[in-house]
Order: structure tokens, then C-alpha cells, then sequence
């Protein structure tokens, strides 16, 4: 529940922050009249994300033993690649999307096109959500309950949803240099984590053997057992813990997140205070 969460706030409110720089320079321009392009492209790529997120989870669930291992591992790889290349991507590109999105903006509104509008959010929210379906995913893979994996992610994008309420409103209560630096640092846990499943599930599915079944076993500590406790439920979704990993898992963990891990706070580090504009802020032309 804890990293349906996580992955739902942050990607939600990516997606929250182009809506809101959308309708803001509308605001600004005083075209009011064309919020309602925006809210129906943004509506119709939620709807698009929902319906292929649904049809692959139905899908997955027709698989068993074998072919479902195997099909998890490739989930869990997948959403850990695009999730370590979703954090660096915004670490060097975040500055530059509300320039773009004007750009955009000022070329639909040339040509008159509510259409043309509706796409600029359509696209953005449907990549948005198609990201946020395959990590929702990749959150579910060894998971207990998918029903509390689902929920976190609900509550996550209610609270993107407000928080990307405060942006537009100009609030200063929201600092999105930090929010992004922390959820970032998490998400690279998460995915850390992600891969050592992965490698779970390829050794059960028998692709991959094993050096060394398990480095440590502490199941039987009520408390670390992710299908025991709460607490051992949070370190799974957050931080990748396993009660008895293999060594490859162990490994594979740990060369992802040393030398990622280690970049990402170096890079952040570098990055300014402006790293994201806030919607309400002036000039509209600049980023």
C-alpha cells in the first residue's frame, strides 16, 4: 500500500502540475472558455490509462505458476527501468516543461482549435497514466492485496490532487524542489527493491538459479514478515526488504542502488531552487 502510495503522489502530481500550468496561462490569457478542452483531454487520457491499465491486470491474472513468475519479473524489470529513467529525465527536463506547454498553448490557440488543445492534455495525462499503470503494476508483484495496493494508489492521487490544487493557487505551502528530491530518492528504494523481486521471480519461475538460497532467513520474526505485520508490509513497499533474499537478489540491490542512488543525490544537489514553476508565477513566457 505504502509504494502505491508513493508512486501515485508523485506521478499524480506530475500530471496534476500540467494540468494546472495548462489552465493557468489560460487563466492568464483570459481564455476561460477553453478550460473545458482541457479537462476533456485531460478526463479522455485518465479514461485511456484506466481501461489498458484494467485490460493488462485482468490478463495477468489468467497466469499461473511458471508463466506468471516469469511475466512478474518482467513487470517488475520493466517498471524499475522506467522509473530510474522517469527520475533522471525530470531531474534535467522539469524546468523546461511550463515553456513548453505555452508554446504549445500559443500554437492551438493561433490556429482556434479547442481540439488541438484538448490534445496538448490528453497526450501529457495519457503518457502520465501509463506510466502510473505500469508502476501500479509493478507495486502488485508479491504483493499480498492488490485491493490495499489500489487503495494506497487512490489515496496517493488525492493527495496529488490537492497538492497540485495549492500549486495553481499559488500557494508557497508546497516546496516542489523538496518534494521531488525525496519522493525521487524513495522511488529509486522502490525501485531497487523492484529489481530484487524481479529476480525472485525469474529464480521461481526457473530461469535463474542461485548461488546461495538465502543470505539470512528471519521469517519467523513476526515483525520483519511482510505477511505477518504492518511494519514488515512497509520496509517491502518502500524499501525493497525481503525476510530471506538470495544472494542475487541481495546483489542486484544493492549495484542499483550505490551507484544510482549515489548519482541522483549529486545531480539533485545541482539542481536550482526554480526547479519546477509553479503555475501562478510570472512572466507566462518564460520557464
Amino acid at each position: 500500500m505504502s509504494s502505491a502510495f508513493l508512486i501515485m503522489l508523485r506521478e499524480g502530481l506530475e500530471g496534476a502540475l500540467i494540468v494546472a500550468i495548462l489552465l493557468a496561462y489560460l487563466k492568464r490569457l483570459d481564455h476561460r472558455r477553453q478550460f473545458m478542452a482541457v479537462w476533456v483531454g485531460t478526463l479522455a487520457g485518465v479514461a485511456v490509462a484506466l481501461v489498458a491499465g484494467t485490460i493488462v491486470f485482468a490478463a495477468l491474472g489468467r497466469l499461473h505458476g511458471r508463466a506468471e513468475a516469469i511475466t512478474e519479473g518482467v513487470i517488475a524489470f520493466s517498471a524499475a527501468s522506467v522509473l530510474t529513467w522517469m527520475i533522471f529525465w525530470m531531474s534535467r527536463q522539469a524546468r523546461f516543461i511550463k515553456g513548453a506547454l505555452h508554446a504549445k498553448v500559443d500554437a492551438a490557440l493561433a490556429s482556434g482549435s479547442a481540439t488541438g488543445l484538448a490534445s496538448i492534455a490528453f497526450v501529457a495525462i495519457t503518457r502520465e497514466g501509463l506510466e502510473s499503470a505500469l508502476f501500479m503494476l509493478g507495486t502488485t508483484v508479491g504483493a499480498r492485496s492488490h485491493v490495499q495496493e489500489f487503495i494506497g494508489g487512490l489515496i496517493g492521487v488525492a493527495g496529488a490532487a490537492i497538492i497540485g490544487y495549492l500549486v495553481y493557487r499559488g500557494s508557497h505551502l508546497v516546496n516542489l524542489r523538496w518534494f521531488f528530491r525525496v519522493t525521487g530518492a524513495l522511488i529509486i528504494l522502490f525501485a531497487a527493491g523492484l529489481l530484487a523481486t524481479g529476480v525472485h521471480e525469474f529464480q521461481d519461475g526457473g530461469l535463474l538459479p542461485s548461488l546461495h538460497e538465502h543470505i539470512w532467513n528471519v521469517s519467523h520474526i513476526a515483525l520483519l514478515n511482510p505477511d505477518r505485520s504492518t511494519l514488515g508490509q512497509l520496509l517491502k513497499g518502500l524499501l525493497g526488504w525481503s525476510p530471506a533474499p538470495t544472494i542475487e537478489m541481495a546483489l542486484v540491490y544493492l549495484l542499483f542502488l550505490i551507484p544510482i542512488g549515489t548519482i541522483f543525490l549529486l545531480q539533485t544537489r545541482k539542481v536550482p531552487a526554480a526547479r519546477i514553476a509553479t503555475p501562478s508565477e510570472a512572466p507566462a513566457s518564460t520557464s
